[in-house]
């Protein structure tokens, strides 16, 4: 058979009536690809999968009759027979997604090497709930789960009935020893900002942060307190305030802090939302920053740091490239790899006019 005629047979396939050709309901198969790339199911598997000895030719006339009738290869055959899904699941409680977007967006950049999609879950802290979520993703052959959160504060172990699935958990962790964590630097985050208001010139420096009950407030203001050691300045308690993490807090806070003693001309804050506060408190008295005192943040969170004014500086968790770094991880596990422990990832300072650095030429 000619090309042009074999050209004419699949155009003939692909204007028939649904119901003449394969029948109304039944989609083409890798028979049907065969038969009309006149190879064998043998050959048309090897030119779609991109293995096997096949020419340049054969694999481009097949690749070209499955798109001319929208052959779609059967995934879940393909998954049994390989004993993998080319899927994992993800389990969070960001309702909103302000932390977990990010790190699915950088996981599903990584799992897209493997081709691996990615199933998400959200299960609104309900114990119910997250329960049904994993017997739904087991019963979908997942070949791993990632856990993740709106806080990285310690949860219950996730109940996996499969022994031996590949369970990771992101910007969340567990007190099982044998589990992987993966989380950002807190502690590293917060010497970062500090060390770089010292650098600017700046001694007496504040800390605004949220409720102590997080993990992360406490490790925020050890960091914070060792850049303080370091450069031989003091941390007084009275100048290490805890609250909300809100704006209307930053605000209470800034009030406080000016109330007695001398002055803060830095303040670090715990979160971004707080920094927004204390600057528009800052306002409010006639002061500016960084002209009278510096304004740090932390989250980098843009909808809050670019529409602050002046522009706010901020610690990022790098939350995209701890998704990458998940998905590295992952693809590791599912491969036989076996991985534990805690590990904390390096934060980023992301400079803008809050600090003071812009207007000092950078630093």
């Amino acid at each position: 058979m000619t090309a042009r005629d074999e050209a004419l047979t699949v155009d003939r396939w692909t204007t028939m009536a649904p119901g003449r050709a394969l029948g109304a309901a039944r989609q083409p198969t890798i028979h049907d690809v065969a038969r009309l790339a006149h190879v064998s199911i043998g050959t048309v598997s090897k030119a779609l999968n991109g293995n096997g000895r096949v020419s340049v030719e054969t694999r481009a006339r097949v690749a070209a009759v499955a798109h001319k009738v929208g052959y779609r290869p059967n995934h879940l055959a393909q998954s049994l027979h390989r004993g993998q899904s080319f899927t994992v699941g993800v389990i969070s409680n960001d309702n909103f997604g302000r932390f977990a977007m990010p790190i699915v967006e950088g996981l599903e950049e990584r799992l897209a090497e493997r081709r691996i999609s990615v199933f998400m879950c959200n299960a609104t802290d309900d114990p119910a709930l997250e329960a049904r979520h994993v017997e739904q993703l087991l019963a979908k052959r997942v070949d791993g789960i990632v856990v993740t959160g709106r806080r990285a504060d310690r949860r219950p172990p996730l109940q996996v009935p499969l022994a031996g699935l590949p369970t990771l958990y992101v910007f969340s962790q567990t007190d099982d020893p044998e589990a992987l964590c993966l989380l950002p630097d807190d502690f590293g985050g917060a010497r970062l900002a500090c060390d770089h208001l010292i650098k600017l010139g700046r001694r007496r420096i504040a800390h605004v942060t949220g409720p102590e009950r997080f993990e992360s407030v406490l490790l925020r203001r050890e960091g914070y307190r060792a850049a303080l050691k370091a450069a031989k300045l003091a941390a007084p308690e009275k100048i290490c305030l805890s609250g909300a993490w809100s704006e209307a807090w930053g605000r209470e806070a800034l009030d406080r802090l000016f109330a007695g003693g001398p002055a803060p001309d830095a303040v670090f804050c715990g979160n971004d939302q707080i920094a927004r506060g204390v600057t528009e408190a800052l306002r409010e008295r006639g002061l500016g920053a960084p002209a009278d005192v510096a304004v740090v943040g932390f989250d980098n969170w843009a909808v809050i740091a670019e529409a602050t004014r002046p522009q706010l500086t901020s610690v990022d968790m790098n939350l995209k490239e701890l998704g990458r770094e998940t998905g590295r991880r992952l693809m590791a596990m599912i491969s036989g790899e076996r991985q534990s422990g805690v590990h904390r990832l390096p934060c980023s300072l992301v400079i803008r006019e809050s600090c003071g650095a812009m207007r000092q030429g950078g630093a």
